[in-house]
Protein backbone atom coordinates (compact mmCIF):
# COMPACT_ATOMS: atom_id res chain seq x y z
CA UNK A 1 0.00 0.00 0.00
CA UNK A 2 1.50 3.48 -0.90
CA UNK A 3 2.30 5.71 1.91
CA UNK A 4 -0.42 8.67 2.37
CA UNK A 5 0.30 11.63 4.65
CA UNK A 6 -2.53 13.09 5.98
CA UNK A 7 -2.99 16.52 8.58
CA UNK A 8 -5.21 18.75 10.45
CA UNK A 9 -4.61 22.21 11.67
CA UNK A 10 -8.51 23.68 11.31
CA UNK A 11 -8.62 23.73 15.75
CA UNK A 12 -6.03 24.46 18.46
CA UNK A 13 -5.05 20.99 17.72
CA UNK A 14 -1.71 20.38 15.20
CA UNK A 15 -2.32 16.81 14.00
CA UNK A 16 -0.43 14.84 11.63
CA UNK A 17 0.05 11.12 10.47
CA UNK A 18 1.70 9.29 8.04
CA UNK A 19 0.65 5.44 6.89
CA UNK A 20 3.52 3.22 5.51
CA UNK A 21 3.84 -0.17 5.43
CA UNK A 22 0.85 -1.40 7.11
CA UNK A 23 1.84 1.72 9.98
CA UNK A 24 0.46 4.64 10.98
CA UNK A 25 2.37 6.90 12.89
CA UNK A 26 0.70 10.26 14.25
CA UNK A 27 1.39 13.32 16.34
CA UNK A 28 -0.97 15.36 18.43
CA UNK A 29 -0.01 18.10 19.71
CA UNK A 30 -1.20 22.43 20.94
CA UNK A 31 -1.49 23.81 17.08
CA UNK A 32 -3.56 27.05 17.16
CA UNK A 33 -1.73 29.91 16.48
CA UNK A 34 1.68 28.43 16.67
CA UNK A 35 0.50 25.60 13.73
CA UNK A 36 1.98 27.57 10.89
CA UNK A 37 5.52 27.37 12.35
CA UNK A 38 5.13 23.94 13.49
CA UNK A 39 3.68 22.02 11.26
CA UNK A 40 6.49 21.08 8.42
CA UNK A 41 9.17 20.53 10.79
CA UNK A 42 6.83 18.43 12.62
CA UNK A 43 5.80 16.36 8.59
CA UNK A 44 9.69 16.32 8.39
CA UNK A 45 10.12 14.41 11.79
CA UNK A 46 7.41 12.33 10.97
CA UNK A 47 8.36 11.21 7.47
CA UNK A 48 11.52 10.48 8.73
CA UNK A 49 10.22 8.37 11.67
CA UNK A 50 8.85 6.12 9.02
CA UNK A 51 11.50 6.15 6.92
CA UNK A 52 10.12 7.23 3.75
CA UNK A 53 10.06 10.72 1.38
CA UNK A 54 7.06 13.16 0.27
CA UNK A 55 8.05 11.45 -3.64
CA UNK A 56 7.44 8.50 -1.56
CA UNK A 57 3.48 9.11 -0.87
CA UNK A 58 0.66 8.62 -2.90
CA UNK A 59 -1.19 11.92 -1.95
CA UNK A 60 -1.43 14.61 0.68
CA UNK A 61 -4.69 14.29 2.74
CA UNK A 62 -5.66 17.69 4.27
CA UNK A 63 -8.33 18.90 6.60
CA UNK A 64 -10.36 21.56 4.09
CA UNK A 65 -12.69 22.96 7.02
CA UNK A 66 -14.98 24.76 8.20
CA UNK A 67 -12.34 25.76 10.77
CA UNK A 68 -10.29 28.46 11.71
CA UNK A 69 -9.56 31.06 9.34
CA UNK A 70 -5.62 30.83 9.80
CA UNK A 71 -5.95 27.21 10.65
CA UNK A 72 -7.49 26.29 7.19
CA UNK A 73 -4.95 29.05 5.27
CA UNK A 74 -2.37 26.96 7.26
CA UNK A 75 -3.34 23.85 6.03
CA UNK A 76 -4.26 24.63 2.36
CA UNK A 77 -0.82 26.47 1.66
CA UNK A 78 1.52 23.61 3.54
CA UNK A 79 -0.80 20.86 0.97
CA UNK A 80 -0.03 22.81 -2.06
CA UNK A 81 3.38 23.69 -1.43
CA UNK A 82 4.09 19.76 -0.25
CA UNK A 83 2.38 18.55 -2.98
CA UNK A 84 3.88 20.86 -5.99
CA UNK A 85 7.23 20.36 -4.81
CA UNK A 86 7.00 16.70 -4.71
CA UNK A 87 4.86 16.06 -7.70
CA UNK A 88 1.93 14.43 -5.87
CA UNK A 89 -1.99 15.32 -5.49
CA UNK A 90 -4.12 16.32 -2.67
CA UNK A 91 -6.93 15.12 -1.47
CA UNK A 92 -9.42 17.62 0.82
CA UNK A 93 -10.98 16.33 3.85
CA UNK A 94 -14.26 17.75 5.54
CA UNK A 95 -13.04 18.50 8.87
CA UNK A 96 -16.38 18.02 10.74
CA UNK A 97 -16.03 14.47 9.16
CA UNK A 98 -12.93 13.53 10.46
CA UNK A 99 -14.44 14.67 13.76
CA UNK A 100 -17.59 12.30 13.33
CA UNK A 101 -14.97 9.94 12.32
CA UNK A 102 -13.33 10.05 15.81
CA UNK A 103 -16.59 10.04 17.62
CA UNK A 104 -17.01 6.38 15.55
CA UNK A 105 -15.01 4.31 18.26
CA UNK A 106 -15.64 1.26 16.24
CA UNK A 107 -18.77 1.28 15.20
CA UNK A 108 -19.85 -0.29 11.88
CA UNK A 109 -23.54 1.69 12.01
CA UNK A 110 -24.23 5.33 13.16
CA UNK A 111 -25.01 8.50 12.74
CA UNK A 112 -23.51 11.61 14.42
CA UNK A 113 -24.04 15.08 14.68
CA UNK A 114 -21.19 17.17 14.75
CA UNK A 115 -20.51 20.64 16.70
CA UNK A 116 -17.68 22.60 16.53
CA UNK A 117 -17.52 26.18 18.72
CA UNK A 118 -16.30 28.30 15.76
CA UNK A 119 -16.31 30.83 18.51
CA UNK A 120 -18.07 34.61 18.44
CA UNK A 121 -21.15 31.98 19.86
CA UNK A 122 -21.71 30.61 16.82
CA UNK A 123 -21.22 26.96 15.97
CA UNK A 124 -19.87 25.00 12.72
CA UNK A 125 -22.08 21.84 12.59
CA UNK A 126 -23.02 18.78 9.96
CA UNK A 127 -24.60 15.52 10.11
CA UNK A 128 -22.50 12.05 8.79
CA UNK A 129 -24.30 8.61 8.88
CA UNK A 130 -21.52 5.47 8.22
CA UNK A 131 -22.44 2.20 7.43
CA UNK A 132 -21.18 -0.79 5.19
CA UNK A 133 -17.31 0.72 5.83
CA UNK A 134 -18.39 4.55 4.39
CA UNK A 135 -19.04 7.55 5.47
CA UNK A 136 -22.39 9.98 3.51
CA UNK A 137 -23.12 13.51 3.97
CA UNK A 138 -26.72 13.70 5.83
CA UNK A 139 -26.77 17.25 6.47
CA UNK A 140 -23.74 19.54 5.05
CA UNK A 141 -21.56 21.46 6.90
CA UNK A 142 -23.48 24.85 8.44
CA UNK A 143 -22.68 27.92 10.20
CA UNK A 144 -25.18 28.16 13.20
CA UNK A 145 -25.78 29.05 16.92
CA UNK A 146 -26.60 27.10 19.40
CA UNK A 147 -30.40 27.52 19.92
CA UNK A 148 -31.02 27.01 16.22
CA UNK A 149 -28.94 23.71 17.13
CA UNK A 150 -30.89 22.71 19.76
CA UNK A 151 -34.48 23.28 18.05
CA UNK A 152 -33.49 21.39 15.14
CA UNK A 153 -32.30 18.12 17.46
CA UNK A 154 -35.44 18.35 19.29
CA UNK A 155 -37.39 17.88 15.95
CA UNK A 156 -34.66 15.39 15.08
CA UNK A 157 -32.99 13.67 18.27
CA UNK A 158 -29.53 12.33 17.06
CA UNK A 159 -27.84 9.33 17.95
CA UNK A 160 -24.57 11.01 19.06
CA UNK A 161 -23.08 14.09 19.32
CA UNK A 162 -19.42 15.21 19.04
CA UNK A 163 -17.19 17.94 19.01
CA UNK A 164 -16.05 20.67 20.97
CA UNK A 165 -19.22 22.92 21.03
CA UNK A 166 -20.49 20.48 23.82
CA UNK A 167 -18.08 22.05 26.23
CA UNK A 168 -18.12 25.45 25.19
CA UNK A 169 -21.99 26.11 25.28
CA UNK A 170 -22.57 23.65 28.36
CA UNK A 171 -26.34 23.50 28.73
CA UNK A 172 -27.36 25.33 25.85
CA UNK A 173 -27.32 22.91 23.36
CA UNK A 174 -29.85 20.82 24.10
CA UNK A 175 -28.59 17.48 23.52
CA UNK A 176 -31.63 15.13 24.87
CA UNK A 177 -30.65 11.57 25.09
CA UNK A 178 -27.62 11.54 22.73
CA UNK A 179 -24.60 9.98 23.08
CA UNK A 180 -21.78 12.93 23.68
CA UNK A 181 -18.48 12.90 22.85
CA UNK A 182 -17.02 16.23 23.70
CA UNK A 183 -13.37 15.22 23.24
CA UNK A 184 -14.16 14.29 19.43
CA UNK A 185 -11.27 16.09 17.16
CA UNK A 186 -10.73 16.15 13.50
CA UNK A 187 -7.13 13.63 14.16
CA UNK A 188 -4.85 13.09 11.22
CA UNK A 189 -4.58 9.25 11.91
CA UNK A 190 -8.51 8.91 11.20
CA UNK A 191 -8.24 11.29 8.44
CA UNK A 192 -5.98 8.53 6.94
CA UNK A 193 -8.64 5.72 6.22
CA UNK A 194 -11.24 8.85 4.93
CA UNK A 195 -8.45 10.03 2.48
CA UNK A 196 -7.63 6.51 1.37
CA UNK A 197 -11.04 5.48 0.27
CA UNK A 198 -11.25 8.98 -1.40
CA UNK A 199 -8.01 8.65 -3.36
CA UNK A 200 -9.61 5.25 -4.29
CA UNK A 201 -12.24 6.55 -5.51
CA UNK A 202 -10.98 8.65 -8.10
CA UNK A 203 -11.23 11.80 -5.62
CA UNK A 204 -7.31 13.17 -5.65
CA UNK A 205 -7.42 17.05 -6.99
CA UNK A 206 -4.05 18.83 -8.80
CA UNK A 207 -2.48 20.39 -5.75
CA UNK A 208 -3.54 24.06 -6.90
CA UNK A 209 -7.20 22.96 -6.31
CA UNK A 210 -6.29 22.93 -2.64
CA UNK A 211 -9.11 24.89 -1.41
CA UNK A 212 -10.38 25.80 2.13
CA UNK A 213 -14.35 25.73 2.83
CA UNK A 214 -14.86 28.75 4.46
CA UNK A 215 -18.39 29.20 6.14
CA UNK A 216 -17.86 32.61 7.77
CA UNK A 217 -17.17 35.99 6.10
CA UNK A 218 -16.23 37.72 9.08
CA UNK A 219 -13.23 36.56 11.46
CA UNK A 220 -12.76 39.43 14.13
CA UNK A 221 -15.26 40.70 16.66
CA UNK A 222 -15.59 44.74 17.62
CA UNK A 223 -14.94 45.32 21.26
CA UNK A 224 -18.64 45.79 22.25
CA UNK A 225 -19.18 42.00 20.48
CA UNK A 226 -16.53 40.69 22.12
CA UNK A 227 -17.92 41.79 25.56
CA UNK A 228 -21.44 40.79 24.70
CA UNK A 229 -19.87 37.13 23.78
CA UNK A 230 -17.89 37.13 27.16
CA UNK A 231 -21.33 38.01 28.52
CA UNK A 232 -23.07 35.37 27.02
CA UNK A 233 -20.44 32.81 28.24
CA UNK A 234 -20.65 33.84 31.21
CA UNK A 235 -24.88 33.56 31.94
CA UNK A 236 -25.06 29.87 30.75
CA UNK A 237 -25.27 27.75 33.64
Amino acid sequence: MTPLLAFDTSTELLSIAVEADGRILARDEPGGPRASALIVPAIVDLLREARIELGDLAAIAFGQGPGAFTGLRTACAVAQGLALGAGKPVVPIDSLLAVAEDAREGATRLRVAVAMDARIEEIYAGEYVYGDGVWAVARAPLLTNAAALSARWRAEPPEVVAGSALAAFGAALDTGAARRVPGAQPRAAGMLALARRRLESGGALDAALALPVYLRDKVAQTVDERAAARAAKASRP
